[in-house]
């Protein structure tokens, strides 16, 4: 396959970051990176304007480092509270997964976490408390903890009060 060297203008999920040079199939770089505006060809007189994108770089990351840390100390703070409806006989009904769990931090703590630096070894089918690792960074790594409860049952009274 026919490859060329790129210089990326901006972070590209599964590339690479600014001013990074990489080597992309031809077709994808003549028809995708350069006309979007996202890369550039990697010549002699390109290499020398790197030092700008690496500075911003620099300063880019500097803030989402940051920002995280700002996070992690704002969801270190949080009790997060969920429900799991369980049967009579101890069974729950559904689960409560990474996307739930999420969604509740959401709600808590106006944190929109994406549901995949939630790392969840399989859904929780059980109340209890659980410490589940979050990965808001690449540098910084916390653990949260997560509390399910069965939710209130609904009075005999409340009830017939609502289906009037």
């Amino acid at each position: 396959m026919a490859t060329t060297d790129v210089i990326l203008k901006e972070k590209i999920d599964n590339l690479g970051a600014e001013a990074d040079v990489v080597s992309v199939r031809r077709g994808y770089a003549r028809n995708f990176l350069v006309p979007q505006g996202k890369a550039y060809e990697a010549t002699a007189a390109n290499l020398r304007h790197v030092e700008g994108l690496e500075k911003s770089r620099a300063l880019r990351e500097a803030e989402e480092l940051q920002l995280a840390e700002k996070q992690a100390t704002k969801l270190r703070k949080a009790r997060i509270t969920l429900e799991l409806a369980i049967g009579e006989h101890g069974k729950a009904f559904g689960s409560i997964t990474t996307s739930d769990i999420a969604a509740a931090i959401l709600q808590k703590t106006k944190i929109d976490l994406d549901r995949h630096a939630l790392k969840l070894d399989k859904p929780i089918k059980a109340t209890g408390s659980y410490d589940i690792a979050v990965k808001i960074h690449t540098d910084i790594d916390l653990s949260i903890s997560v509390r399910v409860k069965t939710p209130e049952p609904v009075a005999a009274e409340e009830r017939t009060e609502k289906d009037a």
